[in-house]
């Protein structure tokens, strides 16, 4: 891709992060009886109030239902091309695709139309504690009727994710593990082998060798972590770190493993200076910065989702895994998929039309192609054994590491409180990464308030 063209056009219009696109295969169609209409466009909003179970029917056509997800950027755009896709190969749904900011966005909007109840029928979201409510339907009724699905191909860690108290909630429609990116020529120049990067302690010996410092101030970055506190958890679990004790009863977010862990990320940021961090601003702003200041030769590599494959020039960016730790072994970072759901208010009717977009999307074809476009992990095993999959990792062998790191990557941690540890790791997080706050400060402080919140669920 021309980086150049696509940095312009995000500073233009703050494209978001997701980014991706494929070609897609027929999917097997069904017919449905009812129609409901829907007048929202293709683009950003909080969709109609066709969208509601309540919609008027018709007697005849298709059934119109809207698909709410906060994707942007290349990401965005291809998904509009599947959705496009999927409303060509059959003439029994349509599918009207409402873009959302982000992630958080669509979550917020849902929850405002979940309480006028006015829904749409399926969301790229999922919250385990609000399909616990009743705020989402149940696919196992819709899956066990479909002679077509084959749980056991999928990935079982992904739909094993999407099942709340035994119940399969949500289906997953991509994998994303945070991996590292580095660009070929810094470290070819500083002789460094990338190989030999197996451990933080190597990474951050690297990156001191790469930095460069005019009068104080960092002006070229040796390493560039993502804001928040995905990255530094994925650390704490390299080396041994939980966030909960095995009994699930005491939070253990400031054990050694975990200060540790975090004051490093603090020195090598605030103190040593060989590391940067872009955070703030709308969307993922702060994400495309950090992509940007690897692309423009202004820091080595940073720490990225597997999806950004689709943004980036390997001709002048590599991916590998990310580090353990000196005298523990192999990292051990999250892997987790991104899951959609069906919102409980939405009619049957759209509830089963909503069930054949996504089942759609899912396809062995569907998702190795997704794959292969956006360097998201396929949900479907034989997609590996996809023709074009096999031949596209042959001569983009970057598509492989996340694969690779996924197999011996930690599942994602369910937050037993409805996300209230989560908000405390985060806002821990800036106050590391962005206030210099000591980690054993910011850590004693997000535990003790992450324990008050376990404490009032068990």
């Amino acid at each position: 891709m021309n980086w150049n063209l696509a940095s312009t056009a995000w500073k233009k219009k703050w494209k978001l992060r997701w980014k991706g696109g494929m070609s897609l295969v027929l999917a097997a169609s069904f017919a449905l009886i009812t129609a409901c209409g829907s007048t929202a466009d293709s683009g950003s909003g909080t969709g109609s109030d066709a969208a509601a179970s309540g919609a008027d029917s018709a007697s005849s056509g298709p059934v119109e239902i809207e698909f709410w997800y906060g994707l942007g950027g290349n990401l965005g755009d291809n998904m509009k091309k599947t959705i496009d896709a999927f409303n060509t190969s059959q003439n029994e749904v349509v599918v009207k695709g409402i873009v959302q900011a982000d992630y958080t966005e669509t979550e917020q909007k849902l929850q405002a139309a979940i309480a006028s109840k006015k829904v749409p029928a399926a969301v790229l979201s999922a919250n385990m504690d609000w399909a616990r409510k009743g705020y989402y339907a149940s696919r196992d009724e819709m899956i066990a009727a479909d002679q077509d699905f084959n749980k056991e191909d999928y990935v079982q860690t992904f739909l094993d994710q999407g099942k709340v108290d035994g119940k399969q909630y949500f289906l997953p429609m991509y994998g994303t593990t945070q991996v590292m990116y580095y660009r070929m020529d810094t470290l070819k120049e500083n002789g460094i082998d990338p190989a030999s990067l197996t451990t933080w302690e190597a990474l951050a010996d690297a990156a001191a060798k790469m930095t460069k410092q005019e009068n104080g101030k960092t002006t070229f970055y040796g390493w560039e972590p993502m804001w928040g506190s995905d990255n530094m958890i994925d650390a704490v679990l390299g080396k041994g770190g939980q966030i909960l004790s095995d009994d699930g009863k005491t939070v253990m977010i400031d054990s050694p493993e975990w200060v540790e862990t975090w004051e490093l990320f603090r020195k090598w940021i605030h103190e040593d200076k060989i590391m940067g961090i872009h955070f703030g601003g709308q969307g993922w702003e702060y994400w495309y910065k950090t992509i940007d200041d690897v692309m423009k030769n202004k820091a080595a590599g940073y720490t990225g989702s597997s999806g950004d494959q689709g943004d980036l020039d390997f001709s002048i960016v590599a991916a590998m895994e990310q580090p353990g730790w000196e005298g523990v072994g192999q990292g051990k970072p999250i892997a987790s998929a991104i899951m959609a759901g069906i919102p409980a208010e939405a009619s049957p009717e759209q509830q089963q039309a909503a069930y054949q977009w996504l089942t759609y999307f899912s396809e062995t074809a569907n998702t190795a192609a997704w794959s292969m476009n956006t360097g998201y992990i396929a949900v479907r095993q034989s997609a590996q054994e996809d023709p074009d999959f096999k031949a596209f990792s042959e001569e983009n062998p970057q598509i492989k590491v996340p694969l690779q790191q996924a197999a011996h990557a930690s599942a994602p941690f369910q937050d037993p409180t409805g996300g209230k540890i989560n908000e405390a790791l985060k806002d821990a997080a800036d106050q590391v990464q962005i206030n210099n706050m000591p980690a054993e400060q910011a850590l004693k402080e997000a535990k003790e308030k992450a324990q008050k919140e376990l404490d009032r669920v068990k």
